[in-house]
């Protein structure tokens, strides 16, 4: 869903794979262009939304199973596609989000086994139907990855606690949603060099536009 030359582009992956990266530097290269640009996350992106966020990952005593995790999300994701992604698409602008519904089927899907199926269906009604144009999958193993995460924070959120066969899970899943949309979903080896990264997402969303 884009209005004239606004894209809305998503970046997946693991943990430590690199997102937050190259999502800054695609947003400042859309910025020294003058175009309009809006960069956001999930779970996250609104004043509610971001509580949800707390709420998710947050490590706790009490576990959190698997449906409620899915509906705290889906519910985040709704808010936030009503209140951020929309109204910005409305208005040309490009929105790059930091995931979207490919996570949910990656993680509560391949993750947690849930349904595919039924993922599919609560992520259409949660996004009102709106699809990435673009999604850049920046895959790195999951220990690798992992070990990113607590070398640069020192600690792991609720989520990335989880064991390495659950995130070797994710990654499988991810690759196959790849495998499945390769018209939308790029797969970028996170483990080159940042730069070469960068370079190869910018001449692919530049023949997105056109040029």
């Amino acid at each position: 869903m884009t209005a004239g030359s606004a894209l809305f582009i998503t970046f997946e992956g693991i943990e430590g794979s690199g997102k937050t990266t190259q999502i800054r530097r695609l947003r400042e290269h859309f910025e020294a262009l003058g175009k309009p640009v809006l960069a956001t996350r999930e779970p996250g992106g609104t004043p509610l939304a971001d509580r949800v966020r707390e709420l998710i990952l947050a490590n706790r005593t009490e576990k959190v199973s698997p449906r409620a995790e899915l509906f705290l999300y889906l519910a985040s994701r709704a808010q936030h596609v009503h209140s951020v992604i929309k109204p910005a698409l409305r208005q040309g602008i490009t929105v790059i989000c930091d995931r979207f519904t490919d996570a949910t089927l990656a993680y509560q899907g391949y993750g947690r086994g849930l349904d595919l199926a039924f993922l599919e269906g609560l992520n259409r009604y949660a996004t009102e139907g709106i699809v990435p144009d673009l999604t850049f999958l920046l895959d790195v193993p999951a220990r690798e990855g992992l070990e990113r995460v607590r070398k640069s924070r020192g600690t792991l959120d609720r989520l990335e606690s989880e064991s390495l066969e659950f995130h070797e899970k994710v990654r499988r899943g991810y690759l196959e949603l790849a495998a499945r949309e390769q018209e939308r979903i790029v797969v970028l080896d996170g483990r080159m060099g940042e730069d070469e990264i960068f370079s190869r997402i910018v001449s692919v969303v530049e023949g997105k536009l056109g040029r």
